[in-house]
């Protein structure tokens, strides 16, 4: 069985701080992507989960990253965060529309990061499921309505390609085995969160891709990961991508062995501080290379 697709990025790419610590000194500010992604290969847009971005900010960040660059697409924290996933509709519209289409076949997986004070509830998680386009076709479909709310908008798809999603949970009452069955049922990944103990981390695989982010190894958002837990990372990145799903403390309800499959894996570090999340994300590259 030949193993997935494993892509390696940061979350974001616009901090003042990489400056010198990993941007040279020099280095244009409109350039700072197009450095990163001469070393990575994918990031995540964590700018659309503070506020509806322009469509023409899309395109200009597909221009300036080669033709195997990806990006993944943090949700809206308006329907995470503030309508807790009830009546998201028109916001979910709205989010459509803001321009994350306009990247093409450069679009990867949407991420939808719940907040610590959310817990599960498996009725509010499904029905939120249920709205979500499965392709880029049923995404132009369900912003179209919306066009005239957002200030530049993108609601066509030039193919229709499958749309993945990806759900961070912070929340101890989420370790429940019909979560992993209502994600396996949606085709929906849960995504791998290590945040140094901070919330707590499930590692089981609901869908293709496994997605995982890394926001600190001792300190969230602060500390840098070790060769060692590198090469732990890796370890696990590569058993993904070749299908293997060994159970662990953190793993909810062990998956069926005769189910498994190779499948991708997106990895993002979030730990910014000091430029750790660059460094990181190339050594593990480094690492999870054939």
């Amino acid at each position: 069985m030949n193993a997935g697709r494993v892509r390696i990025g940061t979350s974001g790419w616009t901090y003042e701080h990489w400056q010198g610590s990993f941007y040279p000194d020099g280095l244009a500010k409109r350039r700072r992507l197009e450095y990163l992604a001469g070393q990575l290969d994918a990031a995540e847009v964590n700018g659309t989960f503070y506020s509806l971005q322009r469509a023409s900010s899309f395109r200009t960040w597909a221009a300036a990253t080669g033709e195997d660059f990806r990006f993944a697409v943090k949700g809206s924290r308006y329907i995470t965060h503030m309508k807790k996933l009830r009546g998201v509709e028109e916001a979910l519209g709205r989010f459509l529309a803001s321009g994350p289409l306009a990247l093409g076949s450069k679009l990867g997986p949407i991420l939808w990061q719940l907040p610590p004070n959310l817990g599960w509830d498996a009725e509010r998680v499904g029905e939120f499921l249920a709205l979500l386009p499965r392709t880029t076709g049923q995404a132009a479909a369900a912003a179209a309505p919306y066009a005239d709310r957002v200030p530049d908008p993108w609601t066509v798809t030039d193919e229709d390609r499958p749309l993945r999603h990806a759900l961070e949970v912070r929340h101890a009452s989420f370790r429940d085995p019909e979560l992993v069955r209502l994600l396996r049922d949606q085709d929906v990944s849960l995504v791998v969160s290590d945040g140094a103990g901070e919330f707590p981390m499930f590692d089981d695989v609901t869908a293709d891709p496994v997605y995982a982010r890394l926001h600190g190894d001792a300190e969230l958002y602060r500390s840098d990961y070790s060769d060692t837990a590198l090469d732990g990372w890796a370890t696990r990145v590569r058993a993904w991508a070749a299908g293997e799903t060994a159970a662990s403390p953190h793993t909810i309800a062990p998956d069926d062995p005769a189910s498994r499959t190779a499948r991708d894996v997106w990895v993002f570090f979030d730990n910014d501080a000091a430029g750790y999340a660059p460094r990181d994300a190339v050594g593990l590259a480094r690492r999870c290379r054939p």
